[in-house]
């Protein structure tokens, strides 16, 4: 498949329980799927996927596969710390009718590049998918580097990678020397920079309460070439994807902006905390302003 455009990594909404809203993820998938995103992630680390059960993430996929019925590729993550768990994943995304898996280094391990490579390897002989390779090493504690990609980029599988680490020196060298895998955004400030580095598509947690406004940065700047354009509407991004980042409560603030937007969200699972009043209050302005911001942009 070709990976091009915006994905939500798609939160899980909860009852105050914290048992899954079954139905509420159905509304979350729904809206997003009319807003016209291009694809969206299942059990990524916006939707908690630590958090849950093998069992929960399995019907995580089954009810995103009935909801989304084919209408935009279902990528589903298959991270876990044991390959053979990983592969396990990878064949349930492949039953539910997945597009591509998302395969992150396995957290903790700290494995060799050739140790993780030999783990890429082994779930796509396992299991073969399409792969969006996930590079986070300030979660998983290893990078993704040069000779990882030397060991695995001779598989098509191995088709795009969405590069978190934040390293302008890494982005770069993913542009340039492996232009054979689609280059994705995982780092929502330094989008602007990815998509004029050639990357093609936007992996952006943001995307599950404003996705017209995330799908207009790449229009301006992937598809039309016009980066005067995207840096207003990056402009126009950045106070949100600061506030986002407030005290490392990523996915406690997503969850309330999604409340914010009337989308079932629900708490976040444990050890995770509520936000306390202040932090809600500068996620409500802020959201404010980014709306007020983007209408004066479309007037």
């Amino acid at each position: 498949m070709k990976f091009e455009g915006i994905y939500p990594p798609v939160i899980t909404p909860y009852h105050d329980d914290c048992s899954i809203d079954e139905d509420g993820f159905a509304v979350v998938l729904e809206r997003l799927i009319k807003a016209g995103v291009h694809g969206i992630v299942v059990g990524g680390t916006t939707g908690e996927y630590y958090a849950q059960t093998f069992e929960e993430r399995v019907r995580l996929m089954e009810l995103a596969a009935q909801t989304i019925a084919g209408r935009v590729p279902m990528i589903a993550g298959v991270g876990s710390i044991r390959t053979e768990e990983c592969i396990a994943y990878a064949e349930a995304a492949h039953e539910h009718g997945a597009k591509a898996i998302l395969l992150n280094a396995p957290s903790y391990v700290l494995p060799t590049q050739h140790e993780l490579a030999e783990y890429a390897l082994d779930v796509v002989r396992a299991v073969n998918l399409p792969v969006m390779l996930y590079n986070y090493p300030a979660r998983t504690g290893t990078m993704m580097q040069a000779d990882f990609f030397k060991r695995i980029s001779h598989r098509k599988n191995f088709a795009a990678v969405k590069d978190a680490s934040a390293d302008p020196a890494q982005l770069r060298m993913l542009a340039c020397d492996y232009p054979n895998i689609t280059l994705l955004c995982g780092v929502d400030d330094q989008a602007l920079e990815f998509f004029a580095w050639g990357a093609r598509g936007w992996v952006c947690a943001g995307g599950n309460f404003l996705p017209k406004e995330h799908m207009a940065l790449y229009q301006a700047v992937a598809v039309e070439n016009d980066i005067a354009k995207g840096r207003e509407i990056m402009a126009a991004l950045l106070p949100l994807m600061s506030v986002l980042e407030q005290g490392g409560k990523f996915v406690q603030a997503i969850k309330y902006a999604c409340t914010l937007s009337g989308l079932p969200a629900g708490p976040a699972r444990s050890p995770l905390r509520v936000l306390n009043k202040k932090e809600k209050r500068n996620i409500e302005q802020v959201l404010k302003t980014v709306k007020k911001t983007f209408a004066k942009l479309n007037s």
